[in-house]
């Protein structure tokens, strides 16, 4: 009996999952191990952290998926351990899977810098859908707090949100929080007025968005300002508290007391890379990234990829992004690169083409850095309305959220304001 090659892959997200699903019509035996059972469409994680879709929009069962993909088996598992020499893979559950080429793609975790164990529980990041709907419990609840509080400086602290991060993430995230708070709960309470909500980001840099040109993410200043959010550059947090942050400006310390405190200003690696680099070699940057060669392999085992968030990659000097663009073409790239060994050929290095960068400030607004042309306001949102519906996987998916969007868009209602999960307080 002839034993094909067989290909294990660590991760269902981008890379992983595209990996497999470019493999469907080679002569491999795929096995496709992660910790959670379905596919999840992380762009969009910040509209179920605000209420305007719901979880089951944006992910989908790996199995369904791969339903009909006859060379793939997806084990429900956290990979734990390696013995590169034996080339075999083990799981927390004690099962071990022998493999010919094994691609890891764990994606990344919250970066709090040294202070994770503090923070952490204080100021909850957005890389999981439990992250999304802990943050809509908490930001829903801060108004409900704010509508029974009978002490004024705390109803304003209860609807006093601080969201740490200036990248896309955080950008997305304010400018959802403003529309909340201005429009969507405008008329539904009897004691507050909503939009009293202060809405504060915070962001290290000379400026917010700092992957993107100049003109965009001063149009994206500009367009948050007028939603009312109050945007400090140059600021770094020094201090979360259960009841807020302390911000250091220049010489100058603030202490902002803020009823929800949110993460979106750094990641780092998961952890299965420190797997690497003590069973592998691996070498790790600061943000437990692993450092790959120009095929995306472990130098010293060109059998083992690295793709997406967790592999360190320079393109022209240059990092190359977190975003879903690099892991899905790292994916395509995977594939290709098997394909091309069981032929005996030559695959030239990954080379990423940056097909553009876009964020969203509120609703109908956003800016779009397409390269050769920079776009804002309705035209951009269009844009990235389209890119995001067709990457969205399954055709029931896309017209689900389809749907939502042109509800959300008509009514300025958030259908998905549920509070789930409901603790004494909103910050814990």
């Amino acid at each position: 009996m002839v034993t094909r090659h067989r290909v294990v892959i660590v991760g269902g997200g981008f890379a992983g999952l595209t990996a497999a699903r470019t493999l469907r019509k080679q002569a491999v035996d795929i096995t496709l191990v992660d910790r959670r059972n379905f596919h999840l469409f992380q762009p969009l994680l910040y509209q179920v952290a605000t209420g305007a879709l719901s979880a089951a929009n944006i992910a989908a069962p790996l199995r369904a998926i791969l339903a009909k993909q006859a060379n793939v088996r997806v084990v429900l598992g956290e990979a734990v351990g390696l013995d590169a020499a034996a080339r075999q893979l083990r799981l927390a559950d004690g099962n071990v899977l022998p493999y010919e080429t094994l691609i890891v793609a764990t994606g990344s975790r919250h970066h709090y810098f040294g202070k994770d164990a503090e923070w952490e529980p204080l100021a909850p990041g957005l890389k999981t859908l439990e992250d999304a709907t802990e943050i809509r419990r908490r930001v829903l609840l801060g108004f409900e707090h704010a509508e029974t509080a009978e002490d004024p400086a705390a109803r304003a602290a209860s609807m006093t949100f601080v969201v740490v991060g200036g990248g896309p993430t955080g950008v997305e995230l304010v400018g959802a929080l403003a529309e909340i708070a201005r429009r969507t709960l405008r008329g539904e309470y009897d004691r507050i007025d909503p939009a009293a909500a202060r809405i504060v980001l915070v962001e290290n840099s000379a400026r917010i968005l700092g992957q993107f040109p100049d003109d965009l993410a001063e149009h994206a200043r500009r367009g948050l300002v007028k939603l009312g959010v109050e945007i400090r550059t140059a600021t770094r947090v020094t201090e979360i508290r259960p009841n807020g942050v302390t911000l250091h400006h220049g010489e100058q310390d603030e202490r902002i007391d803020a009823g929800i405190v949110l993460w979106a200003a750094g990641v780092r690696g998961q952890a299965f890379g420190k797997v690497l680099a003590d069973h592998a070699g691996a070498t790790l940057d600061r943000g437990g990234r692993v450092q790959v060669a120009p095929d995306c392999t472990l130098p010293g085992h060109p059998e083992i990829l690295v793709l997406g968030d967790l592999a360190g990659m320079e393109q022209d000097g240059k990092p190359l992004p977190g975003v879903a663009q690099v892991a899905l073409q790292q994916g395509v790239y995977a594939a290709k690169l098997i394909a091309d060994r069981l032929r005996g050929r030559v695959t030239p290095p990954f080379r990423y083409r940056d097909r553009g960068n876009m964020a969203t400030i509120g609703r109908g607004h956003a800016i779009a850095d397409l390269g050769w042309m920079h776009l804002s306001g309705f035209t951009a949102w269009l844009i990235w309305l389209f890119i995001h519906i067709m990457y969205i996987v399954g055709f029931q998916n896309r017209v689900l959220v389809l749907v939502q969007w042109a509800w959300a868009y008509l009514s300025r209602n958030r259908s998905a304001r549920l509070i789930t999960g409901v603790k004494d307080q909103p910050g814990t």
